[in-house]
């Protein structure tokens, strides 16, 4: 009997041994982690295992310090006071690149009454704003609103007025004389928006063939069925309007060169959404003040209205978290079901806008 409690109690000692060392070995490799992870994060990759690590607070450079980044990363960018430099910056690239010769017939275009209709003009504080559309353009004009009089800020603006050019009070340059379209050119601050090609060709189509907010018909019952029935490659007569026109259709369309000159003749104004910033605002022929992105809308818009000297009579209107960021992601989406030689024709088609505006290739796309 005593020979089984002793043997009793020396298993309960045992086992209370291996209970403490079991409990220090945990201690020791959760120090363990936290220390690996310390070094992994803080220290340099040639550091010795169980050599201790100080971290230091690391003094980040002042924003405005820093270069900006390319327009697919709008958060990290300098402040206000010195968004001169890249406003420069961006006048610089547009001027270096109109004088590339290898571009001259994708960057260049006459001043024609095309152009000089895209132009709004504010006599009152000598501002001429080149229309773009899917760049935040709307907000653009009730800024011109206010600023003639018309309204005290850009949230009583109702929403169709904007858009009733009968009726919104905004001239357009091609209404002036040749004298008066001279003069405003060679003295008023000029100003366009711009924005990744292709993401604004991806907001284009959604805006007049998928969502149509502002119920314009002419795109689904007139645009669209043309494009279908030139560019799909197999449809029935019941096609059109059942499944509507495919971002695919739209690709074909608008990188089929002397094709897409064609049918734009049938569709009028309405091609604006989608024709080239080159063709739009002639970038190379007029001498803009300003290019603002629109990836960085919530920095170039201050600085635009400080630039005009207007900051202290109308603010931008409030811009949505997130909204203007740039998302690749998206455009893989849209783009993955479309052959490489459709995309290809695209984008020779949008260069001339790809480089004067210094967005990056869409080499993800093309290769």
């Amino acid at each position: 009997m005593c020979e089984a409690m002793r043997h009793y109690w020396l298993l309960i000692g045992a086992c209370g041994w291996v209970l403490l060392i079991v409990m220090f070995l945990s201690k020791f490799i959760s120090f363990r982690a936290v220390d690996d992870y310390g070094e992994r994060a803080g220290s340099p990759s040639g550091t010795v295992p169980g050599t201790k690590v100080v971290v230091k607070s690391i003094r980040m450079s002042s924003p405005e310090k820093q270069a900006p980044k390319s327009s697919d990363q709008p958060t990290a960018v300098p402040t206000l006071a010195d968004w001169q430099s890249v406003a420069q910056k961006r006048i610089e690239l547009l001027s270096t690149v109109c004088k590339n010769s290898s571009l001259r017939n994708l960057t260049h275009v006459s001043i024609s009454k095309f152009v000089l209709d895209r132009i709004f003009v504010c006599d009152k504080h000598k501002i001429l704003f080149c229309q773009t559309p899917k760049v935040g353009n709307t907000q653009w004009k009730k800024v011109l609103i206010v600023l003639n009089g018309a309204f005290q800020t850009v949230e009583e603006i109702p929403e169709n007025l904007v858009h009733d050019h009968e009726k919104n009070g905004l001239p357009r340059l091609s209404s002036l004389t040749h004298q008066e379209i001279n003069h405003r050119l060679n003295t008023y601050f000029k100003f366009l928006i711009v924005r990744d090609p292709f993401e604004r060709l991806i907001s284009a189509f959604k805006d007049k063939f998928v969502k149509n907010p502002r119920f314009e018909p002419w795109y689904k019952h007139d645009i669209a069925p043309a494009i279908i029935w030139k560019y799909r490659k197999s449809h029935r007569n019941n096609d059109l309007d059942a499944s509507g026109l495919h971002f695919e259709d739209f690709v074909r369309y608008l990188g089929d060169v002397e094709g897409h000159r064609r049918m734009d003749r049938q569709f009028g104004e309405h091609i604006i959404h989608w024709v080239t910033y080159t063709e739009l605002c002639a970038p190379c022929t007029i001498n803009y003040s300003v290019v603002g992105h629109h990836e960085t809308l919530e920095k170039d818009a201050p600085y635009i209205l400080k630039a005009a000297g207007i900051d202290a009579l109308v603010t931008y209107p409030a811009i949505p978290p997130g909204i203007t960021r740039y998302n690749r992601t998206k455009v893989e989406h849209y783009f993955s079901g479309i052959s490489k030689r459709d995309v290809r024709r695209l984008y020779a088609r949008y260069q001339g806008d790809f480089h004067l505006f210094g967005y990056p290739s869409p080499d993800f796309l093309l290769n």
